[in-house]
């Protein structure tokens, strides 16, 4: 045989081989690229329950329960689908978290990711710590459901501290409630330490946030108190407003620009900030309601809007409302203070989360005529 051929044949008798070691090289990659993908969405998204609302149920493990059975308790809770639970063993495994799951019981909950899960399930047993969540937006009704369901006594009398006057003094909080003042963010409470504890926690931190906001966009917000003459919380008072209007971030600044054009160019007339969630704030959450507000089923009709007696209508209450209508978030109180700076006037949602703003009536009318009617 010729060395031509001699060398033809080795080099075909390797070809096969190159072959299966590329197509195993791709494979691992493929599979390690998918282990990636679904690694990501393993820690970062919530457990996924069989109902679409949060649940939160007390599960209880009995002591010397190991992995397996934890995730079958998990899965009976129906915070983890039956599917769900070998990646979140995997997730355990891989943090070494196995052994440290304690017995006895914890609230646990379907909005929960991956690692608040684990921090839950390795939670000392017997610890009065709760875990509180508070999203942007919330009113003091809603918070006091949260803290009730997180051991701090019942709805009622949370919502009777939230309004105690010598409670509001001692915490030097203007107005009739602490609405406006909790502060959203993810809280770690001690129950032995009681309500009171919990929200000045929350105050502090709202205070925390404010000035610290203050203090970076003074002269902006110093110059737009002046101008209305406002105190503190009204700027606090109009950053819940912002916050309910949207929940884009990026249109927080124009949204308060808009409020602040019709407090303050001269020729618009009446000074009415024409805004919804005043009026369902108004109908859901202060004692005494109007007549009109007894009736309100949750969704604003006619009667709602020629409401007067409604004090937090701003379709006939011309300025701000009496006071917060929500807990404003770090984003809604830096829109206040450091609005954007422009001449609209008027603003219609596009029901994708956005709004088309303009700066006269017909051309306002006109976008409520594509996006609304």
């Amino acid at each position: 045989m010729s060395p031509k051929r001699r060398w033809y044949k080795g080099r075909r008798s390797r070809l096969p081989q190159r072959i299966a070691l590329l197509m195993v090289l791709g494979g691992l990659a493929l599979v390690a690229s998918q282990a990636h993908q679904l690694w990501r969405s393993v820690e970062t998204y919530p457990a996924r329950a069989l109902s679409e609302r949060e649940r939160k149920v007390e599960i209880d493990i009995p002591r010397g329960t190991a992995l397996p059975g934890i995730l079958r308790i998990l899965v009976r809770a129906e915070i983890l689908k039956d599917e769900d639970s070998m990646y979140f063993k995997v997730f355990v495994l891989q943090r070494g978290a196995a052994n440290r799951m304690t017995a006895g019981p914890h609230l646990v909950s379907t909005s929960m990711t991956p690692i608040e899960l684990l921090e839950e399930l390795v939670r000392a047993p017997g610890s009065p710590e709760v875990r509180v969540t508070i999203p942007e937006g919330w009113n003091m009704a809603q918070v006091a459901k949260e803290l009730s369901a997180a051991g701090f006594g019942s709805e009622e009398a949370i919502v009777a501290k939230m309004r105690d006057r010598s409670f509001l003094k001692s915490m030097e909080v203007e107005g009739r409630s602490l609405e406006g003042y909790l502060f959203p963010d993810t809280y770690r409470f001690d129950r032995k330490a009681g309500l009171e504890k919990a929200l000045t926690r929350m105050v502090r931190r709202h205070r925390e946030v404010f000035n610290d906001l203050y203090r970076r966009y003074r002269a902006s917000a110093i110059k737009n108190q002046k101008s209305l003459g406002w105190g503190p919380r009204d700027l606090v008072t109009l950053a819940s407003i912002v916050e309910k209007e949207t929940g884009a971030s990026r249109e927080r600044p124009r949204i308060a620009g808009v409020f602040y054009n019709r407090l303050r160019f001269a020729s618009f007339r009446p000074k009415l900030l024409q805004t919804d969630p005043t009026i369902m704030y108004g109908c859901t959450v202060p004692i005494p309601k109007s007549k009109a507000c007894q009736s309100f089923e949750g969704r604003i009709r006619r009667v709602h809007l020629r409401d007067r007696e409604n004090i937090y209508n701003t379709y006939k209450h011309e300025g701000l409302p009496p006071g917060p209508i929500a807990n404003p978030g770090k984003a809604a109180l830096e829109a206040v203070m450091d609005p954007e700076r422009h001449k609209f006037l008027y603003f219609v949602s596009r029901n994708d989360g956005t709004h088309a703003f303009s700066k006269t009536r017909e051309e306002h009318e006109g976008y409520v005529d594509k996006y609304q009617r």
